[in-house]
């Protein structure tokens, strides 16, 4: 098979297992939000994100993880050159960053599956933009393929992230204040 086309299966299948990662983190806080309604809506909230869930873990996310990575070795096969590369080792730790969030992702469906709620809403909203961080940094080394230009990508990234985490806490303000405020008109 030609180079390009693993090269282009790569691709796909990383973009679809950082679509399942980015959707399964959103599930996970759904669910956990869905512990703080009424009976019988709790219930029947919990039964379908938990279908959900189990269907884009086990039909979408976990097949492109393992898809995208035959095919990065496929590739670092066929090109050995990559390994000789200081961006390559750079980008290579993130993506084994990548396998540990999608492991600890693992842990978090198998506990919710098991209706053991461990984290907040909040915690997850701030843990689902650390895929995103994975994502700039991975893309931009792949595209700049430097070693020391990506410093300042990883620079912009965690500047990134924290803008990400202050607006998280701001939606967390306004989201609280329109409850208190509901609240306060219903009286």
């Amino acid at each position: 098979m030609d180079f390009l086309y693993i090269k282009a299966l790569h691709i796909i299948f990383v973009v679809t297992w950082f679509a399942g990662l980015f959707y399964i983190v959103r599930l996970f806080i759904y669910q956990t939000e869905a512990e703080t309604k009424l009976e019988p809506a709790k219930s029947i909230l919990q039964t379908q994100y938990k279908l959900m869930s189990k269907r884009l873990w086990y039909i979408i996310t976990w097949p492109s993880a393992i898809l995208a990575s035959i095919f990065a070795f496929w590739m670092l096969f066929l090109n050995p050159y990559y390994l000789s590369e200081p961006w390559m080792h750079v980008k290579l730790s993130f993506v084994f960053s990548l396998y540990f969030y999608h492991g600890f992702c693992q842990k978090i469906y198998t506990k919710l599956q098991n209706n053991i709620v461990k984290y907040s809403a909040f915690k997850l909203r701030i843990f689902n933009e650390l895929a995103t961080i994975i994502l700039f940094a991975v893309v931009f080394l792949v595209t700049l393929k430097s070693a020391i230009n990506w410093i300042w990508g990883v620079v912009g990234i965690l500047l990134f992230g924290i803008l990400l985490m202050l607006s998280i806490r701001l939606y967390k303000k306004i989201k609280e204040k329109k409850s208190w405020d509901n609240d306060i008109s219903k009286e």
